[in-house]
């Protein structure tokens, strides 16, 4: 047997990749029907005209900013219903609320301050006072 040269030795480098199923983006009216709100109610929530969110509950790709912004209120859908009662959202969400200063949570939220609901629900959901 021949001895090998060592340029005819290769060295593969391999690393490990740990195999994550894709995820499938939730659809934009199943995060609307699960809400429970009007497709008006739904746009002023969600930042994009009704016609946008139409289009795309009619099949039209979303687009990426539209994306991120459905499956942000499909995380804050979830939560909130560990602390509002998942069929009252829809009105909850419409009705002024002293704790932000008499604005509707909907109008909290289009002032882009969904933060101070995120806040809301974990001090709901942790106990302490805020």
């Amino acid at each position: 047997m021949a001895a090998r040269k060592k340029s005819d030795t290769k060295t593969v480098a391999t690393r490990s990749v740990a195999f994550r199923p894709a995820v499938v983006p939730p659809s934009v009216g199943s995060v609307r029907g699960r809400l429970g709100l009007s497709r008006k109610l739904f746009s002023r929530l969600a930042g994009f005209s009704e016609r946008a969110i139409a289009d795309w509950e009619g099949g039209k790709p979303v687009s990426e900013p539209g994306l991120r912004r459905i499956k942000e209120l499909d995380r804050f859908r979830e939560r909130l219903a560990e602390v509002v009662e998942a069929d009252a959202i829809p009105g909850w969400l419409d009705t002024p609320n002293e704790a932000f200063d008499g604005l509707k949570p909907l109008e909290v939220i289009e002032r882009g301050e969904i933060d101070r609901l995120w806040s809301m629900i974990f001090y709901l959901e942790s106990g302490v006072a805020s």
